[in-house]
């Protein structure tokens, strides 16, 4: 019976059909001008407050100048009727331009696929993103995340494991898979913005696994840790800017006797030099993406620093020697041969920069505003929820509950923004002097 319920599902997943009418063009990237929001509708994976927190890491040092704002509406547990129940204030509310939505993990119940539980998840979906529709907002679909039920097998057969110990379905990977496929049917023929978060993090966790059976992203089955989340982040900016501009990519040559430097991403001033030396100022216009280092595993995993942050230095007509890079006075890694300069250097992930350190502060301190602000915010909300799952719902004690909580949302938003006030101004860029000096033949 199991072999036959895998059997269709997997079917299912190849033969969904599209829905009847003629498909929209697709969010092919998200557009965030100055003042903009985006909001992250989701579960208790939004409610970790970390993939959010790395795309915002994303956008503020890459966008300093747009003023981007962002609001995270997770709450652990829900599933899309619980994000229907609270979309007025808690979506609606911030005048959205896009809506991200992560759900479907608590939706199939982490059991076997059952066509009358996907029905209820169709239908809330569907009212869920006409409601995002209704407010002149934009939805960015997102399949459900994986659920490891590797992870999961050797951690019901562990007697001393304190985590989820309820059995889950073996099946329930392919099944969150299906419900993803459906949603990408459905984002397609609405012309919405779609991430296939599912994919990388079951791609990457195979590819880990060829040399460590026991890796794994996910310790609960269910929730990724930070590296994990990573992954995910890196999904939502690969599939949404699709733009591969560097950060910064300096030139520079010398012509007879002359340097010309010239450079993409900021300007470049005060150029002297040599044939064993250079200097030159650069003012770049972004930082490169950084993330805190508990989440260096996936970032580092997926090449995104290399793919979304490049930061190149190319020096070219040294003569031959060693020579040390210094940023600010700041000696740049070890020293390294004039061929070296010429082809290239990639900065981005050096952490000796003072550009990475100020894009670190940046990470930093978003890292703090979401867990002294964003997180309890998300907290506060669990309190209405106890009401309106409750069956029937008893309307004038669940506006009593809203109301109550109130103050407590408004106190956290003023936080939350003022968090975000001393993001914008550690993000903005300054000009930083380079130096290319000879050290040795």
């Amino acid at each position: 019976m199991r072999l036959l319920l895998r059997a269709f599902v997997l079917l299912a997943i190849l033969l969904l059909p599209v829905v009847g009418g003629a498909a929209e063009p697709v969010v092919a990237s998200i557009e965030l001008e100055a003042g903009d929001t985006l909001v992250f509708c989701g579960d208790s994976i939004t409610h970790q407050s970390l993939y959010t927190q790395y795309v915002e890491d994303f956008f503020y040092t890459r966008y300093p100048e747009r003023k981007i704002r962002f609001h995270n509406a997770g709450i652990g547990g829900d599933r899309a009727f619980d994000a229907l129940m609270r979309f007025d204030r808690d979506i609606a509310a911030y005048k959205p331009k896009y809506v991200t939505i992560l759900l479907g993990m608590n939706d199939g119940t982490y059991a076997d696929f059952d066509q009358a539980v996907f029905d209820k998840y169709e239908q809330d979906m569907t009212e869920l993103l006409d409601k995002i529709q209704e407010i002149g907002a934009t939805a960015i679909a997102m399949t459900p995340t994986m659920f490891d039920h590797v992870n999961h097998r050797i951690c019901m057969e562990d007697p001393n494991y304190r985590g989820h110990t309820h059995p889950r379905s073996p099946y329930y990977n392919a099944v969150l898979a299906f419900y993803g496929t459906w949603l990408r049917e459905v984002a397609l023929e609405r012309g919405l913005g779609f991430v296939n978060m599912w994919g990388p993090l079951n791609d990457v966790s195979l590819a880990r696994r060829k040399t460590d059976p026991a890796f794994t992203f996910i310790p609960d089955s269910i929730h990724p840790t930070e590296a994990g989340q990573a992954v995910m982040a890196v999904a939502i900016i690969n599939d949404l800017t699709p733009e591969r501009r560097p950060v910064s990519r300096i030139a520079a040559r010398l012509n007879g006797d002359k340097w010309t430097v010239t450079a993409r991403g900021g300007e470049v001033e005060s150029v002297e030099g040599t044939s064993e030396g250079l200097s030159f100022v650069f003012t770049a216009e972004s930082l490169s993406w950084v993330l805190p280092p508990e989440a260096s595993l996936g970032f580092d995993l997926t090449r995104a620093p290399h793919r979304l942050s490049n930061e190149q230095l190319q020096v070219a007509g040294l003569k031959p020697g060693k020579y040390e890079v210094r940023i600010d006075g700041t000696s740049i890694g070890p020293a390294v041969s004039h061929v070296k300069l010429g082809f290239k250097l990639e900065l981005q992930s050096d952490p000796d920069t003072p550009q990475y350190q100020q894009a670190l502060e940046v990470a930093l301190l978003n890292k703090e505003r979401n867990e002294k602000a964003v997180h309890p915010l998300r907290d506060a909300w669990r309190k209405p929820k106890a009401v309106w799952r409750a069956e029937p719902i008893d309307q004038e004690k669940l506006e009593a509950t809203l109301a109550e909580i109130e103050p407590r949302i408004q106190e956290l938003e003023a936080l939350a923004a003022e968090y975000e006030a001393k993001i914008y101004a550690a993000a903005k860029p300054v000009p930083r002097k380079y130096e290319i000096v000879r050290v040795s033949d």
